[in-house]
């Protein structure tokens, strides 16, 4: 069990903020000079082009430049395929879901065709967000909102409380009243703006500027049989959590693809299980990276007698048909560039994460769970355990994210060398690198070798 309480955690990130919000008005003084967006962009491609032998930390100001947070929105954000939420978040005709990513409020629906829809929130009469978070709009008119779910909700269409216009769940306009004398004025050529989406393995995906050049399944082609194994199609959200972070995404995502922390941050919760020593990187990919934490010896021995005896180790039902590696280890998985995910033997973990500046972003947390699972009598009692390790390990994280935030304004901050077992932040930089040179990693670079022992 975690060492800290939930709502402890909770006021210190909120703590946490308030002191990021003086640190970055006062400066940080010589130690931490302003640089333009060309030269952090010119030392990433430095320090990714180094041997992983010689690999080093980002520089502070990637971390914490508002011009590079504006740069990554752009080139990255908004350039590449961003998930938004698994299938069983909006399971039936007129579920929806809001979403305010990168300045574009969005709704995420399930239309009259059973179609998947992301739309823009946007009245394309007078801009108005047809439900603008905080105004209690959540449920305007037609639409019901989802109790203990703010933004997620049911209806058989959307209503702007604006000027009354309607729309169907597909965004064409139904109804504009008042408009017959609006001369040359067509209803079927006006509706909220249709964003381009796919989904993959269950999980829904948007491209904000509509020009990534593969779709989500040609650019994650090589996982499709691994994931195959679990069925994450048919998983559903049995866990929930948000969670207001006060720090940049890179240090969420680099601290959930490395395990080198289990010896420190997860000393009792992770690394009796899965020690940091043991966890390794596959070769390098152009659009994803694919870490393996094995189970210690003695654990693999001990699951093996408890399951002999017709005892269950894990929380939920192991997923039925894994073997080898698969049933022995938890698979981290990061698609670039925030589609994070964690595949266990008996579950799956997937953080939805919403940059909303150089040091803040707004993380939801999930467990899928799959049929077995929740067709268990036993079931709830298992999904309570499970959200409540899953809280533990979190809670973990976010005193070390919350800090390493903040000591990256430090005077005193001083650009760390990596382990071997920091492989994940090394490659998160050659991608980085790769997209201000417009392509992926691999695609003009050799690509890094497994770690596999």
């Amino acid at each position: 069990m975690s060492r800290f309480t939930e709502s402890q955690v909770r006021s210190a990130a909120a703590k946490a903020e308030e002191l990021l919000a003086y640190t970055s008005r006062v400066g940080t003084g010589p130690a931490q000079p302003e640089l333009s967006v060309e030269e952090i962009l010119t030392e990433i491609q430095r320090c990714a082009d180094l041997p992983f032998e010689e690999a080093q930390a980002m520089l502070p100001q990637a971390y914490t430049s508002q011009a590079f947070f504006d740069w990554e929105v752009n080139n990255v954000f908004k350039a590449e395929w961003y998930c938004v939420a698994h299938v069983s978040q909006v399971p039936t005709i007129g579920d929806f879901l809001n979403l305010d990513l990168f300045g574009d409020p969005l709704i995420l629906v399930r239309d009259k065709s059973d179609e998947l829809q992301v739309l823009s929130r946007v009245c394309p009469h007078r801009a108005m967000d047809i439900m603008p978070p905080g105004f209690g709009h959540d449920g305007h008119g037609p639409a019901e909102p989802k109790e203990g779910k703010p933004g997620c909700g049911h209806t058989r269409l959307f209503l702007c409380p604006y000027h009354s216009w309607t729309f169907e769940l597909d965004g064409q306009l139904k109804a504009c009243p008042e408009m017959q004398r609006a001369e040359g004025f067509t209803r079927s050529e006006v509706g909220l703006k249709r964003y381009r989406s796919e989904v993959w393995h269950g999980f829904i995906f948007v491209n904000l500027d509509g020009q990534a050049p593969r779709s989500v399944a040609q650019q994650y082609a090589s996982l499709d049989d691994h994931l195959s194994q679990w069925g994450l199609a048919d998983h559903k959200v049995v866990v929930e959590r948000e969670w207001d972070c006060p720090f940049n995404w890179k240090v969420l995502t680099e601290n959930f693809m490395e395990s080198y922390h289990h010896a420190g941050a997860h000393s009792t919760t992770l690394q009796p299980m899965m020690p940091a020593r043991d966890t390794w990187n596959e070769e390098e990919r152009a659009h994803y990276i694919r870490c393996h934490l094995p189970f210690k010896p003695k654990l693999r021995q001990e699951i093996l007698e408890q399951e002999a005896r017709g005892e269950q180790w894990d929380v939920f039902p192991p997923i039925p048909g894994l073997a080898g590696e698969d049933r022995f280890e938890w698979g981290l998985i990061l698609g670039y560039p925030i589609f994070t995910f964690l595949l266990t033997p008996d579950a799956a973990v997937w953080y939805r994460i919403q940059p909303l500046g150089p040091n803040k972003l707004k993380l939801l947390t999930t467990v899928l769970a799959s049929p077995k699972a929740r067709e268990n009598p036993d079931f709830e009692t298992m999904r309570a355990e499970m959200e409540r390790q899953a809280i533990d390990f979190h809670l973990e994280d976010m005193e070390v994210c919350c800090a390493v935030q903040r000591g990256m304004y430090a005077a005193g901050h001083q650009r760390g060398r990596l382990s071997h077992l920091e492989m994940s932040i090394w490659q998160i930089q050659r991608y980085l690198a790769a997209r201000s040179r417009g392509t992926w990693p691999t695609m003009d670079r050799p690509a890094a070798v497994s770690q596999k022992p």
